[in-house]
């Protein structure tokens, strides 16, 4: 990932980037194709990219594609699992503009040079759509964290009146108690921040 700010390139930072694509319409007859980017060390990473027929059509005269829209999502399928089993010949480099216009570059290392394959143009999302993201994760990780504590507590029952000691144990070995609520503040704390940026606008 690289951050571009009309200056010469600066080499990028390595960061698994969470991708998610949405079709509307039938798989193999889309009306438009949907891709979102998030990243989880950074939450406030939001990133869209809609392509319908007619988009694709300019994208596919400016970059020379041999495919039609129809084939597009297959395509974007194939070069993303291509960067995830074989990272050393395909890679993915997304660079950020200034004025939140971003890129994803699908590139091959051919040993001897680099081939550009495909480029997908991203905006930023809203603060709104970035907010809205933020509260789904952070319900998500509390709702998985509530099952996470109920079941540790149901065992915590279970080995109480099977072998007491034990629970001393391993309730001083691994302190499960206090791995829930950390995680609850932490995220609480990213939703204050998102809210407090909304109100300063």
């Amino acid at each position: 990932m690289q951050e571009h700010e009309s200056k010469p390139q600066e080499v990028g930072s390595l960061d698994v980037i969470c991708v998610n694509i949405f079709v509307l319409g039938d798989e193999l007859n889309a009306q438009s194709i949907k891709i979102v980017l998030t990243s989880e060390t950074d939450l406030f990473f939001h990133f869209t990219q809609t392509v319908n027929e007619n988009d694709f059509e300019h994208m596919q005269n400016n970059q020379k594609l041999m495919i039609n829209f129809s084939e597009y999502l297959q395509v974007l399928i194939k070069m993303f699992n291509s960067c995830i089993k074989d990272p050393q010949s395909f890679l993915a480099i997304f660079t950020i503009k200034q004025n939140g216009i971003a890129q994803l570059e699908f590139i091959k290392n051919m040993e001897y040079k680099f081939i550009e394959l495909l480029v997908c143009q991203f905006i930023k999302s809203s603060d709104e759509i970035t907010k809205e993201n933020i509260t789904y994760r952070y319900n998500v990780i509390k709702s998985k964290n509530g099952i996470m504590y109920n079941r540790l507590k149901d065992i915590s029952i279970l080995i109480k009146t099977k072998n007491p000691s034990l629970l001393m144990q391993l309730q001083k070995t691994a302190k499960y108690k206090n791995l829930i609520y950390p995680l609850n503040i932490i995220w609480n704390l990213c939703i204050d921040n998102t809210q407090k940026k909304g109100e300063d606008k």
